[in-house]
């Protein structure tokens, strides 16, 4: 290609004179190691062009264009941005500032990106496409009163397809932290369209997510008045009536397969809370139902499978895993490394280790290397184990610290706490600031009262990942558990529950800390919250020990009991009962 021949594409490329258009935005973004802005959604089609400026295309105009495309194809930003800004305001042209706004949205120059998108848009007042990318980076920017205008005409200008609008609108807005005022701006947005399904489960789930379950339940339930065959606002009701009880959920769902039974997630999700609510037969017979409705969709029998995995039906998830290899699932992978499991958990080890050494190198490499290496210390062959893990070969070092951490649970598992320790605290040395074995020696250091490495390493963890919920979570906690710094403790857990409001252990944590501070009225709905969401023999102690002392005996009785019998070697389920049942 001649370098003029280059010139003329370049200019074509910028301008829209040419048949082919520049990208849209948020497509061809180069991969990031932290979350990207909010992506732009697909633009409704623009049902005229406005007048083009009347710009003459100069040598000066050229050889700006030529530099700043220049820039972009080199991986400059510093230099393409400012130039296409330049371009932008200096052209007044909707092309050359869509240009813009695409180049400052993918190298993250928001404030660039919002100026060029305004030139966008006053260049071409009737573009959807350019108010939705302004409203986006308004809303990135925690600016939800000046995106509302924006928002409402984009909504409006559509006014057959306002639905899909409100679809789009919704995951857009869960990325803003202030739940509250998310709400109170999809009510106002949703306020004219009372009639429209998809607006009112917009409203009822900004309120799921500012934590108004009664709001979401009647919102979700409005939703499915106007829809009522429409499944995902029926999964999502089911979602909030979950919370309040399995069985209203279950209710729900299979009064609701009754009039649609080809609905298929919900009788997914039907199946599932049948497993949480350990009615096996039942469940089972769903599995069956899926099954002869859909023999040959592997997503549904990988569903079905992970569902009979959890229901303790090893025999059904094995069959399922099979069918799901034979039907070429995309991630295999992740089948065999289930069938690992499965036989695993039937004690057929030889056949658990031929599944486990089947895994190749991918996203569950390590998992397979570590449940491998457990089955050999199973069998007393723990330095076989170890030595399994060191020899194991790693792509990356992120994968070197997962092998680490997989030897270091060995040994923590063989009540080894301080070669465990040791183990950890060499691998620190080597990367002084991995987050993940920061964390893991942490926890390695209260095995042996070493207090003051934990508190230093969750604290230097916390200043790299400030958002790094269990690093205060396991601070708070460590410290509630001794009764130490209580008012601190209590502290560091409530910027946990921000970060994570639904993770079950930071939930026990809350619960446990309120207990220690005495007011064990309120941290006894957490626990049973945590526990009824996840059953670990830890916050089955937790959750026993605060419903005994709140009088609660019988009820303490039982879920001591029923936890034993999966973890009867738990330390400290077993030292909780002790106290209490000696």
């Amino acid at each position: 290609m001649t370098t003029h021949h280059y010139i003329v594409l370049m200019t074509c490329a910028a301008l829209g004179a040419c048949a082919q258009q520049p990208r849209p935005i948020g497509e061809g973004e180069p991969a990031r190691t932290e979350a990207p802005p909010p992506r732009v959604v697909a633009a409704k089609p623009e049902p005229s062009r406005p007048a083009m400026p009347n710009v003459e295309l100069s040598e000066d105009l050229l050889f700006k264009l030529t530099l700043a495309e220049i820039a972009v194809q080199r991986g400059q930003p510093h230099v393409a941005v400012p130039a296409y800004l330049d371009l932008a305001r200096a052209t007044r042209d909707p092309r050359v500032a869509q240009r813009a706004t695409e180049v400052a949205w993918n190298a993250r120059f928001s404030s660039a990106a919002l100026e060029a998108a305004s030139i966008w848009l006053q260049a071409d007042p009737g573009s959807a496409q350019a108010r939705q990318v302004i409203a986006a980076l308004l809303v990135n920017q925690a600016r939800l009163s000046d995106a509302q205008p924006h928002l409402e005409k984009w909504i409006a200008a559509d006014r057959q397809n306002v639905g899909q609008s409100f679809l789009e609108l919704s995951p857009l807005l869960a990325r803003h932290k202030d739940k509250a005022e998310v709400l109170k701006l999809t009510q106002g947005l949703a306020k004219p369209y009372p009639d429209v399904a998809e607006a009112r489960l917009a409203v009822a789930q900004a309120a799921w997510n500012a934590d108004d379950q009664r709001l979401a339940l009647d919102e979700g339930r409005a939703a499915l008045k106007l829809r009522p065959d429409w499944e995902l606002a029926a999964l999502f009701t089911a979602q909030v009536l979950q919370r309040r009880s399995n069985d209203e959920a279950l209710r729900f769902l299979g009064d609701y397969l009754q009039k649609y039974p080809q609905a298929r997630d919900a009788r997914l999700n039907y199946a599932r809370l049948l497993v949480n609510a350990k009615d096996y037969p039942q469940a089972r017979k769903q599995f069956e139902m899926l099954v002869a409705e859909y023999p040959d969709n592997a997503d549904v029998g990988m569903a079905i499978a992970l569902l009979a995995m959890q229901a303790g039906d090893h025999a059904a998830a094995e069959t399922q895993l099979q069918r799901v290899l034979e039907l070429n699932y995309k991630d295999p992978d992740l089948a065999r490394f289930y069938l690992g499991q499965v036989n695993e958990e039937r004690k057929r080890y030889d056949e658990a280790l031929k599944w486990y050494s089947s895994v190749a190198q991918g996203e569950q490499y390590v998992n397979a290397q570590a449940r491998y290496a457990g089955i050999l210390a199973k069998q007393g062959k723990l330095p076989e184990a170890r030595q399994y893990l060191q020899q194991a070969g790693a792509n990356s070092s992120q994968q070197r610290v997962q092998l680490t951490q997989a030897e270091a649970q060995l040994l923590r598992d063989a009540s080894e706490y301080q070669a465990a320790f040791d183990l950890l605290g060499q691998a620190l040395e080597k990367m002084p600031d991995a987050p993940d074995l920061l964390y893991d020696h942490a926890m390695a250091a209260e095995k042996i009262d070493r207090l003051d490495v934990l508190e230093g390493n969750l604290k230097l963890l916390i200043k790299l990942r400030p958002e790094h919920a269990h690093a205060y979570n396991a601070l708070g906690y460590t410290l509630a558990d001794r009764n130490q710094r209580i008012n601190e403790a209590h502290g560091l857990i409530e910027t946990a529950m921000k970060l994570a409001p639904d993770d079950p252990f930071i939930m026990d944590s809350m619960g446990w800390v309120l207990y220690r501070m005495g007011r064990g009225k309120e941290g006894l709905d957490y626990l049973q919250r945590a526990f009824e969401q996840r059953p670990d023999p830890e916050i089955a102690a937790h959750f026993g020990e605060v419903l005994w002392v709140l009088g609660q005996q019988d009820k303490a009785k039982k879920i001591w009991a029923e936890s034993l019998k999966g973890h009867p070697n738990n330390e400290l389920l077993q030292s909780t009962v002790k106290r209490f049942l000696p």
